[in-house]
C-alpha cells in the first residue's frame, strides 16, 4: 500500500540500509511501528498528519524492507539503545535534527529510548500501548505470562523460535492482528499480506526474535540504570487501549509519570493496534500534543 503523497526512501546507516517514506511539509514527525507490522500500519494517520506536518514513517532495523545485520552472542545490535541511535541518523541524513517521535508496541520502546539518550533531538513523545520494558519485566507476573507469552516465546533461544516460526508464519501474525486487536477489519488484506510475508523471511524472523533477547536482558538494563535517574523531558503523550491488557495490568499514566514528568493522555475504545483500529481519534490526540 503506497501512502498518497509520500516518497519511498532507503537511507544507508553506519550498519545498514533503513526503508521509509516521507511526505508533506513543516516540523518533522517520525513514526515507528510496532510488531507484527512494518511502517504499513500508519496508512490510515500520516497523510491525515501530513497536512500539518512532514511525516517519516520507517521500518525498524530487521523488520520490513530495512536491513537485517548480524547479530552477537548478547544481541547488541538489536537492543532498542542501537535501534534509536540508528532512527536518529536516518532523520539527521534526511535533514532533522529536532524531531517529535511516535511509537507503537515496539516502536514506541524504540521512542522512549531515544527520548532518554538523545534528549537535544526529540521534541515531543508520543507512546501508544505500552509500559517501560524495565517496568514490564519488574512487573510480570502469572497472568503477564499466560497473555503475553508471545515475549518468552520470541526470546527463547536461537533457532526455536526461528525454526517454528518458519514452519507457519501466517499463524503467529493471524494470531497478534486477532487476538490483540477489536476493531473488526481494521487489517486490509494487502496490508494483512504484507505482514505475514515479512515474517516468511527468515532474516525477518531472527531479528526480531534477537530484539526480544535483547529487550529481555540489555533493554531491562539500560531502563534499570535510567530509573529515577535520567527524565524523558520533552512533553509525553501515553495513549493505550480501553480494553486491552496495558490497561488491565497497570496505571498507565501513573508508571510513565515516574519517567516523564510532563506526561498526558487516557485510553482509547480500540484494541492494541490504536493507529489502525481507531486512526481518527489517535490523530486528535497526536495533533493535540504537536501544537
Amino acid at each position: 500500500m503506497v501512502f498518497e503523497g509520500f516518497d519511498e526512501f532507503d537511507v544507508s546507516t553506519t550498519q545498514t540500509t533503513i526503508h521509509g517514506v516521507r511526505g508533506g511539509a513543516g516540523p518533522a514527525v517520525l513514526l515507528l511501528h510496532g510488531i507484527p507490522e512494518t511502517h504499513l500500519m500508519w496508512h490510515r494517520v500520516a497523510p491525515a498528519l501530513a497536512e500539518h506536518y512532514t511525516v517519516v514513517a520507517t521500518d525498524l532495523r530487521g523488520y520490513g524492507a530495512s536491513g537485517k545485520p548480524p547479530s552477537a552472542p548478547d544481541h547488541g545490535p538489536y537492543r532498542m539503545r542501537a535501534i534509536a541511535a540508528e532512527q536518529v541518523e536516518v532523520m539527521a541524513a534526511l535533514g532533522f535534527e529536532r524531531f517529535a517521535v511516535v511509537g507503537h508496541d515496539r516502536g514506541a520502546r524504540c521512542a522512549y529510548r531515544m527520548a532518554l539518550d538523545h534528549p537535544a533531538v526529540v521534541s515531543h513523545l508520543a507512546v501508544l500501548d505500552v509500559v517501560p520494558t524495565g517496568e514490564v519485566y519488574a512487573r510480570a507476573d502469572a497472568e503477564f505470562s499466560r497473555g503475553f507469552w508471545v515475549w518468552s516465546f520470541l526470546a527463547a533461544p536461537e533457532p526455536v523460535p526461528e525454526r517454528m516460526i518458519a514452519a507457519a508464519p501466517e499463524v503467529l501474525v493471524d494470531h497478534m492482528l486477532d487476538a490483540w486487536s477489536q476493531v473488526p477489519g481494521a487489517f486490509p488484506e494487502p496490508v494483512r499480506a504484507a505482514y505475514v510475508a515479512a515474517f516468511r523471511d527468515p532474516g525477518t524472523v531472527h531479528a526480531i526474535c534477537e530484539e526480544y533477547r535483547a529487550a529481555a536482558t540489555l533493554d531491562v538494563a539500560d531502563d534499570e540504570a535510567d530509573r529515577g535517574r535520567r527524565p524523558i523531558r520533552c512533553p509525553t503523550l501515553v495513549l493505550w487501549s480501553a480494553g486491552g491488557a496495558v490497561g488491565r495490568w497497570y496505571r498507565p499514566l501513573e508508571v510513565w509519570r515516574a519517567w516523564a514528568p510532563d506526561v498526558r493522555g487516557g485510553p482509547i475504545q480500540a484494541g492494541h493496534f490504536l493507529p489502525e483500529e481507531a486512526p481518527e481519534e489517535t490523530l486528535h490526540h497526536l495533533l493535540d500534543l504537536l501544537a
